[in-house]
């Protein structure tokens, strides 16, 4: 009765021209199918007591969907197949498993607002960061822009291995100074630590699995090892042309030739 008379306050002639539906502050504890409205792209449910969502199974065009305020204590395999979602209001429901929730939000790759706040699952103490790194399209997060300092601590705190990769061979940053050194202020400066390769390690011999002791190790060996990359230049300007040549009448003096090897 409640999507009835929205309507026929809406004045919608058939089921295709249905693009919003506003089902909120209605007392609702469960919804019909919407499959009927297949072009269905704005929704609110907000403020009801719903605990189910199969009801949007077939409403793939959704891009605003506002679920705040209901009684929702698990959303899986409710919401995966909304890919076009932009905005997402989950908060102050009953929600307690983080990554089960996380879990069938990642495929929404367009999704850029996202409310799970006044949840149970946001107490967790890492909830904010754990968010960012599983869901990088978002950028505003409970009512907060996501700042690329949190990105960077989430890369920290959920993929500690590749953030350490990433800083120690600086993908996308300018060092001045070679591998053998540590970078900082020429008080604290002190030689880095030789890489300890165990014996009979062998470069390339990839029938040779010996590990190293410490990974750091194996990081910093690999990046030394890399392939060198020569990149040769020469001052044109004082190369003489074929007239200057001729009216000089004698032996022409070798170029000067500048070379960078870098890996």
């Amino acid at each position: 009765q409640a999507i009835e008379n929205q309507l026929k306050i809406c004045g919608y002639k058939s089921n295709v021209d249905v693009v919003t539906l506003y089902l909120a502050r209605q007392g609702l504890k469960s919804i019909p199918s919407l499959s009927q409205f297949p072009r269905l792209r704005y929704l609110w449910i907000n403020n009801n007591k719903i605990q189910d969502l199969t009801f949007l199974v077939k409403n793939y065009c959704l891009t605003e969907l506002y679920l705040n305020n209901n009684e929702l204590t698990d959303i899986s395999g409710a919401l995966k197949h909304l890919c076009s979602l932009q905005i997402l209001f989950l908060h102050n429901n009953e929600l307690k498993k983080l990554g089960k929730t996380v879990k069938e939000l990642k495929g929404m790759i367009s999704l850029q607002t996202l409310n799970l706040f006044q949840n149970p699952l946001a107490y967790d103490p890492d909830y904010r960061l754990y968010v960012i790194y599983f869901l990088p399209s978002v950028q505003l997060l409970d009512r907060k822009l996501v700042t690329q300092r949190e990105r960077e601590s989430a890369l920290h705190l959920c993929n500690p291995k590749r953030a350490w990769v990433m800083q120690s061979i600086a993908f996308g940053k300018r060092v001045d100074t070679s591998l053998g050194t540590t970078v900082g202020s020429s008080r604290c400066t002190q030689p880095a630590r030789r890489p300890i390769m165990p014996s009979g390690h062998e470069f390339g011999n990839n029938t040779n699995k010996v590990p190293f002791e410490d990974p750091k190790d194996a990081v910093l060996v690999r990046a030394v090892t890399r392939s060198l990359m020569e990149f040769s230049s020469v001052d044109w300007n004082k190369v003489a042309t074929c007239q200057e040549r001729r009216l000089k009448n004698k032996a022409e003096e070798p170029l000067e030739k500048l070379t960078v090897q870098f890996r």
